[in-house]
């Protein structure tokens, strides 16, 4: 085939790719509606009272929603298959508190941040242990919420050093089990195991040890999880997370849950 000739196809062959393609380039998608799915298991961040979903995840997803002019659903959704079912298209946006951490970015796309708080140690009021690290927990029995960075971080760190781990699907039932004298402590988010400690439930227990921020598991703070596929709805969500930073709707919905700020 002459140089000519190759020419004249390939020229023929993009004519036809254009002609295929839509007037314009592709366009981005118009949002009027986004589907939010959230655990509503995790107070005081996301919770059911009374059939509603409610919490800091909830008012703050809803100020989002209000900032960028559309109309939100929230879906309840268990926590170990939250990012398979935005992948599945059940919803589009996860408002549940979960860190942004590159394991997660290697499937799903986030927001910027919309707050960020450590991981700490809850141990039985009359436990002796003062020291977190890995080498003091040898041979004790810790517990977190299983598919979170708190059970990534035990596994990985503590489980190696010899301490024995277990996980629970819902954070109050490894509370529960600590309460029940069955693990010898705890490690989940402050703010959530501080609320805990608040309750009659929580009486039994107390803080102990450092703070844990280490952010190869730990991550860059919580964002909203978005399908890749969705860029547009990523620069909404963060265009409106400045919005209400800068407007003080998020002092205002900080301030109803904390006495101090998580952002």
């Amino acid at each position: 085939m002459s140089l000519v000739t190759r020419f004249a196809a390939a020229a023929s062959l993009a004519v036809a790719i254009l002609a295929l393609a839509p007037a314009g380039g592709a366009s981005a998608k118009e949002w009027k509606t986004v589907r939010i799915g959230t655990e509503g298991a995790y107070p005081p961040f996301n919770y059911i009272e009374n059939g509603e979903l409610k919490g800091f995840d909830i008012d703050i997803a809803k100020a989002l929603c209000a900032k960028m002019k559309v109309e939100c659903s929230f879906t309840a959704q268990d926590w170990d298959g939250i990012i398979p079912a935005l992948l599945a298209n059940k919803y589009d946006a996860i408002v549940a508190s979960m860190s942004i951490t590159e394991e997660r970015k290697q499937q799903i796309a986030f927001s910027k941040k919309y707050y960020k708080t450590p991981a700490t140690f809850v141990v039985p009021t009359g436990s002796a242990i003062t020291e977190t690290s890995p080498q003091a927990l040898k041979g004790k029995v810790l517990g977190a919420q299983g598919s979170t960075i708190h059970s990534n971080y035990l596994e990985d760190v503590y489980a190696k050093a010899g301490a024995e781990v277990k996980l629970y699907g819902k954070q109050d039932e490894a509370n529960l089990d600590l309460a029940n004298g069955r693990l010898d402590a705890v490690l989940a988010d402050k703010v959530v195991l501080l609320e805990w400690l608040g309750t009659n439930e929580g009486k039994c227990c107390k803080f102990t040890g450092a703070e844990h921020t280490d952010p190869k598991y730990f991550g860059e703070g919580v964002g909203v999880g978005i399908r890749k596929g969705d860029p547009e709805l990523v620069a909404m969500f963060n265009k409106a997370i400045d919005e209400i930073v800068a407007d003080g709707t998020y002092k205002t919905i900080n301030d109803k849950y904390f006495p101090f700020s998580v952002y």
